[in-house]
């Protein structure tokens, strides 16, 4: 059974930092890409990040580029979402994700996790 765990959501200060974890299991992910979206209240999914299990390539919205980095960790099959300077804007749900393809939406990605809540305050 395939599973995507997250943690190391939290409460920050703006400004502050958090490293996201995302703990893959239960199948080979070497040829996912894996991704991080969030979600603020009443807003849509959004992509954050991905980047391919070799590590080779990665991708961000505009909005967070030059604060967060991904990462993949292969022998422990976990991937990080390190997110400086944080912002209120950045308050969310932040969801881990596989996808078999290469790209930012949502709908390409076959396994997601429970979410975890990361919340900024000003």
């Amino acid at each position: 059974q395939v599973q995507l765990v997250e943690s190391g959501g939290g409460l920050v200060q703006a400004g502050g930092s958090l490293r996201l974890s995302c703990a893959a299991s239960g199948r080979t992910f070497s040829n996912y890409n894996m991704g991080w979206f969030r979600q603020a209240p009443g807003k849509e999914r959004e992509f954050v990040a991905a980047i391919s299990w070799s590590g080779g390539s990665t991708y961000y919205v505009g909005s967070v580029k030059g604060r967060f980095t991904i990462s993949t960790d292969n022998v422990k099959n976990t991937v990080y979402l390190q997110m400086n300077s944080l912002k209120p804007e950045d308050t969310a749900i932040y969801y881990c994700a596989a996808s078999r393809y290469s790209g930012r939406g949502a709908g390409l990605y076959d396994y997601w996790g429970q979410g975890t809540q990361v919340t900024v305050s000003s």
